[in-house]
Order: structure tokens, then sequence, then C-alpha cells
């Protein structure tokens, strides 16, 4: 592969020039959407991109390069400019690559690569279908557009290891954004579909009319009073909370000790029964690759387990920091080092229906749509704008707007109870979550 062998002259180059090791990441990308809004076209983009990043280490320094230039003249230099950098930058004892036994020997099959690319004409076909569909939703009365994209990105890794890896990815997204009412009493709303796949696209009719009747369910939102009671998450912003999880557990924090959850490890702050799957080798999954950031081996691992935490999200550099081994969840660009990310997450549905979940609340908040990201990593303090429905003798009621529900995540995260409606669309996923004792903040 050509690729590849570059990447191997341009390591042997930053070795001949003074580097003790020398990664290089290759990463080719294309990209078309297009857009339509109130039945014309109003958009039609396609990208193209190469990019190279270079990491060196002389002795304990690191520098990265990257370009887009990939001219031989132009290596040359990104080398010299590496090297430069390298020798300039402060020292890190916790940098450098994996070990021999770290690497990924066999890369799993994961069908992340769509082999049909789809035309302008079909995606243009996607985008009207949606668009029309929430159009045609009695109530609708405007709209922003019916999009449709496709990309496909192909990545290449290797290093003075011995490692060298490749995988290419896919994603097909289908959405509509339309509004519902008049004047100063209209409401907004969307909805979408992504995949690795065309097949497992969702008819972007579907997802349209979705788009359509949840703008019309939020016309006419009254003030929610305020109160203590239970909020229960749509499945479209449940989530978040693992957006949380993650960020509390990153290795990097947790090294710095700026996290509210460094202390817990081992500790249960979930109830019995909770289980966080983290799966890198999900086949077709939004999120899944065949080795991580740094060409370490990655695996399927439950980061939560019946309540319990069991493991950091840890990098090569975090995990020597604490005196541990990488979980193989590296993550980089072409431009910096690595930093620890999970891939596909999602929370385990739990055993009854999301009905089943709310029967039971006199008086709470069924949340739809999150604002702002009022989060302190450090204390776990929660406190976000949300709009949704009141939640009255177990049914969803009328519509609010201009509420805030706030608490602290590890009572949160303690409180957590799950339905059984979880559906992979984004890659970091959860069922409908009640919280109880939360606050509500309204008029």
């Amino acid at each position: 592969m050509a690729e590849l062998d570059l990447l191997s002259d341009l390591i042997a180059a930053a070795r001949r020039a003074g580097a003790d090791a020398a990664d290089a990441l290759h990463v080719e990308s294309a990209a078309v959407s297009v857009a339509q809004r109130l039945g014309k076209p109003e958009k039609l983009e396609r990208e193209e991109s190469r990019d190279l990043g270079l990491r060196v280490f002389v002795g304990r320094r690191q520098a990265v390069v990257s370009t887009t230039d990939l001219g031989r003249a132009a290596l040359d230099a990104l080398v010299e400019r590496a090297i430069a950098m390298a020798r300039t930058v402060p020292e890190d004892p916790y940098c450098g690559l994996a070990d021999a036994g770290e690497v990924a020997r066999e890369l799993p099959e994961l069908d992340i690569a769509d082999p049909v690319e789809p035309s302008a004409e079909q995606l243009t076909e996607r985008a009207a279908a949606a668009e029309d569909a929430a159009r045609a939703v009695p109530g609708v009365t405007n709209s922003e557009g019916g999009e449709a994209s496709w990309s496909r990105s192909r990545v290449l890794l290797a290093a003075s290891n011995g490692f060298t890896g490749s995988y290419g990815v896919t994603r097909h997204g289908v959405s509509a954004s339309v509004l519902a009412g008049s004047g100063t009493e209209m409401e907004r709303d969307y909805d979408f579909s992504s995949a690795i796949h065309a097949a497992d696209l969702e008819d972007p009719v579907a997802v349209g009319r979705r788009a359509g009747e949840r703008a019309v369910k939020r016309l006419n939102p009254r003030k929610a009073a305020t109160m203590r009671a239970p909020v229960v998450y749509d499945p479209r912003v449940a989530g978040g909370m693992l957006g949380h999880l993650a960020s509390a557990i990153n290795g990097s924090g947790i090294a710095r000790g700026t996290s509210f959850l460094k202390d817990r490890l081992g500790q249960s702050i979930f109830p019995k029964g909770v289980t966080v799957i983290d799966d890198p080798h999900r086949r077709r999954g939004l999120r899944s690759k065949p080795f991580d950031g740094e060409g370490v081996a990655n695996r399927r691992r439950a980061l939560i387990e019946d309540g319990v935490l069991t493991t950091w999200i840890l990098d090569l550099r975090s995990a020597r920091q604490l005196g541990l081994s990488s979980t193989g969840h590296a993550s980089r660009g072409t431009g910096g080092p690595p930093g620890p990310s999970p891939t596909n997450l999602w929370l385990e549905p739990g055993p009854v229906t999301q009905a089943e979940l709310i029967e039971d609340i006199l008086e709470g908040l069924y949340v739809t749509e999150l604002i702002g990201f009022g989060v302190n990593g450090i204390t776990g303090d929660y406190s976000r704008g949300a709009a949704g429905f009141r939640i009255e003798n177990g049914e969803i009621a009328h519509p609010v707007s201009e509420v805030t529900v706030a608490g602290n995540l590890i009572e949160m995260f303690r409180s957590v109870s799950a339905a059984s409606d979880l559906t992979f669309r984004t890659g970091m996923d959860a069922p409908t979550l009640r919280i109880d004792g939360m606050t509500i903040a309204g008029r």
C-alpha cells in the first residue's frame, strides 16, 4: 500500500535525522452534503482532504507537526521542523510509543465501510423526502430544511515500534428541522438518522415525520413550577449522561486529580444492575475502530458493571501517570498528540418500558432538549437549561419550556433507572433514563 510505504519512509527519515522513535498518521477524507429548504435545493457541497501528521520523540521530548502537502520537499521540511521542535520543548516523562506487547496484532473485521458512494441525486432525494414529510405534518408552518450527507475516511497509522494498520469508515446521514405555529408562538424541533451503511439508515420519510410531530407537540408550552421531583430523560438526550461519565473517568483528568470520581474506582456509583459498555469492535458501530490512535489493541469493556466503576478511560500517557496499562482508548488527529476518548458507549437497557418507568410519578419533568453545558467536572455539580413535557399522574402531559434542571452527578448517578428502549443512534446511547430527587426550577 503506497500510503503505508510513505509513512514508513517518513519514520525512517525522522530516525536518521535524530529521532529516537516516531509515528505517522495519514487521513484521507471525502464528504458530500446536500440540503433542501421549502422544497427547493439550497446547497450541494463536496469536500476532499489528505492530511498527514508526524510525531517524533527525542529522549523524553515529543513534537507533532502536520501537513497537507505530501510532496518530497514538504515532507523533508516536515521532518526537520518536528526534530527541531522536539529538541526545544520540555521533557515529558510519560510520553512514548507502545511497547511490543501492547500493540494490536490481529485487526478485527468490523464492517464499517460501505463500498457504495451515493450519487448527488440519491442524497437530494433523501433530503427532499425528509423535509417534505416534515412539512406535511399538520401544524408545521416553516422549515429550516432537510439535509442528507455521506462521508468516507481512510486512516493509516505506522510507528517505529513495528506497528502498521489501516481502516476505512463511512457515514450516511439524513435530518430535517421544521417550525410549527406562528408569530411569537413558534416552536422548532428536528430529527435525524445516522448509519455506517446506507442499508441501516432510517427511512427519510419517517425521520421527517418525527421532526414535524415533535415540533407540533411543543406548541403552547407553559412554565414549570419550581419543585424537587423525578426527571426523565428522553433517549435523544439521555446519552449526555454517558458523556458526563466518560469525562469524569477520562484518564487525563484522573491523573491531574480534577475529577469528582477520582477516588471512586472499584466502588458502586450507579445502582445495582446498571451496566455501561464501551465497545470499539461493535459491527457497523458509529465509533468502531480496529485499533486505537496509538496502535494499541482495544476491546469491549464494561466501564460500569452492576453499578461498579471498573476502569478509567486511558491512553498510554495517562496510564503511565497512574501506574496502569492503556485501555486502548487513545484518540487523535494529525495535528496533535493522542488523548483518551470513549468509542461506542451505551447504557444497557432496563427491564421496564418507558410507560412503566414513569407510571408512579405524580409530578415530574420529561426532558427532550438540553441547553448549555453547566457541569462542574471537579465537584459534579450539574445545572442545565431544558425543555420537554410535564409528567402528571404517571403520564406525559403538556409541553414546558424555560426550565432549569439541577443536581449533583454523584447523587444523580446513584438514582439512575433505565427503560428498555435502547436504540443505537449516535455512538453514545442510552435508553429513557429516570433520575429521582432533582431540582426543577421554573416560575
